[in-house]
């Protein structure tokens, strides 16, 4: 592969096995971690067109949600220009077509877009203002109608999560927990509002 080469990680998923090559210095390079398992787990969204998976590291996510729905045209991004090329790599390694990556800053690379469904494995160390405007308020701005975010945490950020959403005025569902990892998916206020007026 490169110089950054550190081991093939081997992951199987609705009968498809994945092989992610992972390099040193990137996130989760021991094995596919638990928050990235319980979040492809447990999405569940009926045929997106267009997908983002923001800070998507060596690409698992994407991949995966590209295989998933290969009618869908999938978006990675990663301030991270050596996870955005293990991406890549992956990406062509597994034999899938349908997707993208390039090297963004939060959203800054993609905000002439919109997207029917954004996902993103939370980084929990940048701090609770760089998480509630560059990975919730930032990606419900680039949604499409009816369009989802969907976000893995650690457990630690049950507290900030909900604390946003109530703040902003977004519709927040926590989907699942599992192993310190809660799932959660989010709606901007045009949705939470027609949701809460239906119920």
């Amino acid at each position: 592969m490169d110089v950054y080469y550190k081991k093939d990680i081997a992951y199987s998923f609705e009968g498809h096995e994945f092989v992610f090559v992972v390099g040193n210095t990137l996130f989760s390079t021991f094995d596919l971690d638990h928050g990235t398992d319980i979040f492809v787990r447990s999405i569940d969204v009926k045929n997106p067109k267009t997908i983002l998976d923001m800070g998507c590291g060596y690409g698992p996510i994407g991949i995966i949600l590209a295989n998933k729905y290969p009618s869908a045209k999938v978006m990675m991004i990663d301030r991270d220009l050596l996870a955005v090329r293990y991406a890549a790599f992956n990406a062509e390694k597994n034999g899938v077509k349908n997707i993208k990556t390039i090297g963004s800053v939060g959203m800054e690379k993609v905000l002439d877009q919109t997207f029917d469904l954004i996902v993103s494995n939370v980084p929990a160390k940048i701090g609770d203002e760089a998480i509630e405007e560059e990975f919730i308020v930032a990606p419900l701005k680039q949604l499409g109608k009816n369009g989802e975010l969907w976000i893995v945490v650690v457990n630690a950020l049950n507290r900030l999560v909900p604390k946003v959403c109530r703040a902003h005025d977004f519709f927040c569902k926590e989907i699942r927990k599992r192993n310190g990892h809660t799932v959660y998916k989010i709606k901007n206020n045009e949705i939470a509002a027609s949701l809460r007026s239906s119920q």
